[in-house]
C-alpha cells in the first residue's frame, strides 16, 4: 500500500514537472516569435501609443504701404497647453508651473481640475519667449509649447483705424484685417509626430496637409504722411480741445488713399485697451451734414444747367432770406456779390438763390455723380452711403438748403473723392484703399471741364486776403479750398453750440497733385473751419508737396537786374 502511495506521488511530481516545462518552452517559443518575427508589429502598436495629429499653424499674410513699409506683420510666439489628465497625476508640480506660467496657483488648479475630462487645454497663450523658456525647463509631464502668430502693427496708433485688428486667434475683427481676412488668413496644416512621455516631439511621422501661408496685401497708403496727418489731426483735436477728427489725404490724379485718420484713436497692439467706440473708421463709417463745403458743388450744378452766368452778380443784402419759415442767413451783409466772392466770403444766402434758381434734377445730378449719397467702393465694413435723398421728394426748404451744405450727410472720404473733380476737368476719381489690378473703375463726369476750372479759380480766393482759410496758406504753392462750419442735429433741430469745423484743399492749384479733408467734431474754443481745420491740411499738404517733389507754382518774381547779376557784384 505504501509503494502504491509512492509511486502515485511521483508520478504526480513527474507530470506537473513536464507540464512545467512545457510552459518554459511555451513562453520561450513565444518570446522568440514576437522578438523576431512580430518585431515590427510591435514597435508600431508602441509608436502609435505616442503618435499624435498636431496642427501646424500658417503664417497670416503682411500688410504694406505704396513703399512696401510693413503695416501689419505676424510674429511667432508661443503657446503653452496640456493633457489635463497627465497633469492631474503630478499635482506636486503645479505651484511650479503656476509661477512659469505667472499665474495665480489657485486659478491654474481650478482650471486643470475644470478640464479633467478633456483631451486638451490651453495653460497660457502667446506668451513672451522668457515664459516659454521657463515652461520648457519644467518638463511638467503633459505639458507641451505650441508656435502660433501674434499681429503685431510696427506704427500703432497711427494707422489702427484702417488696419484694425485681430483676435488672439489671428482673425480679423475690424477695418482691412476684417473686409480682406479670407485673403490674408493662412491655411493651418496637419502632420503626425512621435512624442516622448513628456509630450516632446521626438521625431515626424507623416505630412497630413501642408500649411499655406496667408497673401500679403498692398495698400496705398503712404505710411510718412499717414503717421504726418495722424499727429497734425490729434494736436488739433487736443488743441481745441474738440471731441474727434478725421483726415482724409488723396491723389488728385488716381484717387489713391495716402493717408487717412481719425481721433480718439487706439493702439491694436493692446486688445485689452481697444474699446468699439474708438475703433470704427471715423473717416468712412460716420456721415455729417457738411456745410458750406458742398457750395462749390451748387455753384457748379447752376452754372452748367445755365441758371446763371459766370460773370452775373447776385444781391444778398440785406444778409438774411426767407424761404417758407426758414430764415437764411450770412454772418453780415455782403450786399451785391459775385461768384468769386461767394465761394471766397461763404455767403448762404448766395448759395440759397443758386440752389432756388437751380433745376432740381440738374442740382441732384451734379451731386450725385459726386459721389454723395452712395458708397465710395472701398468695400470697407461700415462704410456709410451719406444720404442724398432724390429730387423728385425735394421740397422748396430742403432745396434750399442744400445750397449751403445741410439736409444732406457725406463722410470725409466722400468730400475728399467729390473734389478731385475740380482737379481733372469736372471727373471725379474712384477711390482706391487696396493695389488690387481687378479693381479698376472709370472716373464719373460730374460737371463741364470750363466748370472745374472756373470753381478752381475761385475757391483760390478763398485761402486770400478776404476769404475764409488764410491759414491755409502753403509758401510757395497755389492753394485752392472751402472751408465749412455746420451746425450738429440734435433732437428737435440743431445744436447752437456744437459744430462740425472741416475745409477740403487742393494743391499746386495750377495742376492739383493732392486733395485733402479735414474733419474736427465739437471744437470747444472757436468752431470756423478756416481756423480749426485749414490748419492741419497746410502742414499735412506741405509736407506731402516736399515728399513727391511737386515744383513750387506760386515763386515770386525775382527782378531781371538780380538774376543777371548786378555790374560789380558777384
Amino acid at each position: 500500500m505504501g509503494a502504491l502511495k509512492r509511486e502515485i506521488s511521483m508520478a504526480r511530481l513527474y507530470t506537473v514537472g513536464v507540464l512545467l516545462l512545457l510552459m518554459l518552452v511555451a513562453l520561450v517559443l513565444r518570446a522568440a516569435d514576437l522578438q523576431v518575427f512580430k518585431s515590427d508589429f510591435l514597435s508600431a502598436q508602441g509608436e502609435a501609443r505616442q503618435v499624435r495629429t498636431l496642427t501646424e499653424t500658417a503664417h497670416r499674410g503682411t500688410i504694406t504701404d505704396r513703399h512696401g513699409e510693413p503695416l501689419a506683420i505676424s510674429a511667432p510666439v508661443h503657446t503653452a497647453w496640456a493633457v489635463p489628465g497627465d497633469l492631474l497625476d503630478a499635482p506636486e508640480r503645479w505651484d511650479e508651473l503656476a509661477e512659469a506660467l505667472q499665474t495665480d496657483p489657485e486659478e491654474l488648479a481650478g482650471r486643470i481640475e475644470e478640464r479633467a475630462d478633456r483631451e486638451f487645454m490651453y495653460l497660457r497663450r502667446h506668451m513672451l519667449p522668457s515664459q516659454a523658456e521657463a515652461v520648457e525647463e519644467l518638463r511638467v509631464p503633459g505639458v507641451s509649447l505650441a508656435r502660433e502668430f501674434r499681429r503685431y502693427y510696427p506704427h500703432g496708433e497711427a494707422v489702427s483705424h484702417v488696419l484694425g485688428y485681430t483676435d488672439i486667434d489671428d482673425r480679423g475683427q475690424e477695418g482691412i484685417e476684417l473686409a480682406f481676412d479670407y485673403w490674408m488668413t493662412g491655411q493651418p496644416g496637419t502632420k503626425r509626430v512621435l512624442q516622448d512621455r513628456h509630450g516632446r516631439t521626438i521625431r515626424d511621422v507623416a505630412s497630413i496637409r501642408a500649411a499655406r501661408d496667408g497673401q500679403a496685401l498692398g495698400l496705398t497708403l503712404d505710411a510718412r504722411l499717414q503717421y504726418l496727418a495722424y499727429r497734425e489731426l490729434k494736436a488739433a483735436v487736443q488743441r481745441h480741445d474738440a471731441r474727434g477728427g478725421s483726415a482724409v489725404l488723396l491723389d488728385a490724379r488716381s484717387g489713391d488713399v495716402l493717408a487717412m485718420v481719425n481721433q480718439p484713436g487706439f493702439n491694436p497692439n493692446n486688445r485689452g485697451s481697444i474699446r468699439s467706440e474708438r475703433a470704427r473708421n471715423r473717416a468712412v463709417v460716420d456721415a455729417f451734414e457738411p456745410g458750406s463745403v458742398l457750395k462749390p458743388f451748387t455753384v457748379a450744378a447752376a452754372l452748367d444747367s445755365g441758371a446763371v452766368d459766370p460773370h452775373e452778380t447776385l444781391d444778398t443784402a440785406p444778409g438774411t432770406m426767407r424761404v417758407g419759415q426758414l430764415t437764411v442767413r450770412d454772418l453780415r451783409d455782403f450786399g451785391t456779390i459775385d461768384l468769386t466772392t461767394l465761394i471766397a466770403r461763404s455767403s448762404n444766402v448766395g448759395a440759397t438763390r443758386l440752389a432756388m434758381d437751380t433745376d432740381p434734377a440738374e442740382f441732384w445730378r451734379v451731386l450725385s455723380r459726386a459721389g454723395f449719397g452712395q458708397s465710395a467702393g472701398l468695400h470697407f465694413p461700415g462704410e456709410a452711403r451719406g444720404t442724398l435723398r432724390d429730387f423728385t421728394a425735394w421740397r422748396e426748404v430742403e432745396q434750399a438748403t442744400l445750397g449751403y451744405g445741410y439736409g444732406m450727410a457725406a463722410t470725409p472720404l466722400q468730400l475728399a473723392a467729390a473734389y478731385t473733380a475740380f482737379a481733372n476737368e469736372g471727373r471725379r476719381m474712384p477711390v482706391r484703399l487696396v493695389e488690387t489690378a481687378d479693381d479698376v473703375r472709370e472716373p464719373e463726369a460730374v460737371m463741364s471741364p470750363g466748370t472745374a476750372a472756373r470753381l478752381m479759380a475761385m475757391m483760390e480766393h478763398t485761402v486770400g486776403p478776404e476769404g475764409t482759410a488764410r491759414q491755409a496758406v502753403i509758401d510757395g504753392y497755389r492753394v485752392a479750398g472751402k472751408t465749412g462750419t455746420a451746425r450738429k442735429a440734435v433732437a428737435g433741430g440743431y445744436a447752437e453750440d456744437r459744430y462740425y469745423s472741416s475745409f477740403v484743399g487742393l494743391v499746386p492749384a495750377s495742376d492739383p497733385r493732392f486733395v485733402m479733408a479735414v474733419v474736427v467734431d465739437e471744437p470747444a474754443d472757436m468752431h470756423y473751419g478756416g481756423a480749426v481745420a485749414a490748419p492741419v491740411f497746410r502742414e499735412v499738404a506741405a509736407s506731402a508737396l516736399r515728399m513727391y517733389n511737386v515744383r513750387p507754382d506760386a515763386m515770386p518774381e525775382i527782378p531781371m537786374q538780380i538774376a543777371a547779376g548786378e555790374e560789380g557784384q558777384p
